[in-house]
């Protein structure tokens, strides 16, 4: 007689007790189930090593200027992720995120456009943008990789066009944008008010979880474990919190870019859209006869990365004072790109995590601050991040 059980079911046994949730985590690991663990321990070592070179690596200053950093290209990483997820990719992240920087710059400084509207009519164009990429995909079969490359170059132009023979805009110096990417920290009281917050959000969200999977006669974890796990993580939070702040504090881009992959981490996980997005990146004939509206879910997802990319060069602006015609070049697609994927979103589709571009991405602002903090030249950076990107593709 077989006996089949819930892959679910059994993860949320193993949550009854420590002994039981790290015999299961082993289990699966050596089933090839590696979830976050190598990305996670990749930072940890990554930390520990430059360290041990230069102790101002882990200063509270450097991790504030680091998650600072992390914050613009991140915020484009997770629309890459989205696009992975799909089993496609997008190229022109770079290009479309110096676009919409070089629009808000130019309607705000030129065209006397209040910010907010500036913000708004990039961010538009970033949607159509993506739109247009999805339609090519869905109604002609263009590849996306044809299509991105097309963009990469064609709005490379655009930015051009839009800065003139300007070549670089300066923000205004008392403009709201460069105070929130550069100068807007939480107070301390606020930080560790927050913390305990997400705590309790937590633990209410799986306490909620527990009583509805008993209600329906499922197997749940115990309460007291999702007690423990709530209390650790408000813990963390809190040394976190106090930690950053003796230096300048928890800032509100940073803070602002994990809400946000905190948010399209409940949309994939939550939704019927987000089940779809993994549906179509597994196999996409198997969700188009279980009556998934493939089409509209590639050009939602098109749409939604050329958007991210549109933000992460708002705020890279921002975080620079101004906006010029390299904005958006040099290694920004590759740094998005290999965030999303050494952060574990597979390049095949169907598996990933939008922390993927959390994790990625401080794994390479990681690598960027640590060998600058060592006095290491920026071939060594390129080189070093090109063979963390192939381990990284090696384990997937």
């Amino acid at each position: 007689m077989t006996t089949t059980y819930d892959k679910t079911d059994e993860r949320l046994l193993e949550s009854e007790s420590p002994r039981a949730a790290l015999s299961g985590f082993g289990r699966r690991i050596r089933s090839g189930d590696l979830g976050m663990a190598p990305v996670v321990i990749g930072l940890v070592l990554i930390w520990v090593i430059f360290f041990l070179q230069n102790d101002r690596f882990l200063s509270s200053r450097n991790l504030v200027n680091l998650s600072l950093d992390s914050a613009t290209i991140g915020m484009i990483s997770l629309g890459i992720v989205l696009v992975l997820l799909l089993g496609e990719i997008d190229l022109s992240v770079g290009s479309v995120s110096g676009v919409g920087g070089s629009i808000m710059a130019v309607l705000l400084v030129y065209q006397g456009w209040p910010l907010l509207s500036a913000i708004l009519l990039a961010l538009a164009v970033g949607v159509a943008i993506g739109t247009f990429y999805g339609l090519l995909f869905t109604q002609f079969g263009v590849p996306s990789f044809v299509i991105t490359l097309a963009g990469l170059l064609a709005f490379l132009g655009v930015q051009l066009w839009v800065l003139g023979s300007r070549g670089t805009v300066n923000l205004p110096v008392d403009s709201w944008i460069i105070e929130f990417a550069n100068f807007k920290f939480l107070s301390d009281p606020v930080s560790y008010a927050l913390a305990v917050v997400i705590g309790l959000a937590y633990l209410g969200t799986r306490l909620r979880t527990i009583q509805r999977r008993r209600a329906a006669n499922l197997s749940a974890p115990s309460f007291r474990g999702a007690v423990i796990k709530a209390v650790l993580m408000v813990a963390a939070l809190l040394f976190g919190a106090w930690y950053l702040n003796q230096d300048r504090g928890v800032g509100y881009m940073p803070l602002f870019w994990v809400a946000m992959i905190v948010a399209v981490d409940l949309v994939l996980r939550r939704t019927r859209f987000g089940r779809s997005v993994y549906a179509v990146g597994g196999n996409e004939e198997a969700a188009r006869r279980a009556g998934v509206p493939v089409n509209r879910v590639y050009i939602t997802v098109f749409a939604a990365a050329s958007t991210f990319a549109v933000l992460g060069g708002i705020l890279a602006a921002g975080r620079l004072q101004s906006v010029a015609q390299s904005s958006g070049g040099t290694d920004t697609n590759l740094m998005a790109i290999a965030a999303a994927v050494i952060g574990g979103t597979s390049l095949f589709g169907g598996r990933g995590s939008a922390y993927a571009a959390l994790f990625g991405m401080l794994v390479l602002q990681s690598i960027t601050s640590g060998l600058n903090l060592i006095g290491v030249e920026a071939e060594v950076r390129y080189i070093v991040t090109g063979a963390v990107l192939l381990l990284a593709v090696t384990i997937d």
